[in-house]
């Protein structure tokens, strides 16, 4: 199991910027994805971006490509999302996620949270006007 704790969430202006970061513990293999994904009120919980461990693989949700960019710093156990542009229907809590992980062979990434056995406390982002 891996600890997941966000930071960098705050209030911003429509069309600014904020870079969230991810810090991960607990475990001692590598090879697991990472994503985020957020959930406004009164929504379901949505894909934002994923990324694969190695980080040569990335996806993301059609709502925010161009605007945000997923990366990852393995030697820190750390994941990021840097997001411009910001629009007030960006306004949610953000989560990371941890896939289960492997010493295997291969480079992965998912798009479905069922894919993600470890989850953050979530950090709130909002969006002004």
């Amino acid at each position: 199991q891996v600890q997941l704790v966000e930071s960098g969430g705050g209030l911003v202006q429509a069309g600014g910027s904020l870079r969230l970061s991810c810090a991960a513990s607990g475990r001692t293999f590598s090879r697991y994805a990472m994503g985020w994904f957020r959930q406004a009120p009164g929504k379901e919980r949505e894909f934002v971006a994923a990324i694969s461990w190695s980080g040569c693989s990335t996806d993301y949700a059609d709502a925010v490509k161009g605007r945000f960019t997923i990366s990852k710093d393995n030697a820190k156990n750390a994941v990021y999302l840097q997001m411009n542009s910001l629009k007030p229907e960006d306004t949610a809590v953000y989560y990371c996620a941890a896939s289960s992980g492997s010493y295997s062979s291969g480079d992965y990434y998912y798009t479905s949270p069922y894919e993600y056995t470890d989850w953050g406390q979530g950090t709130q982002v909002t969006v002004s006007s």
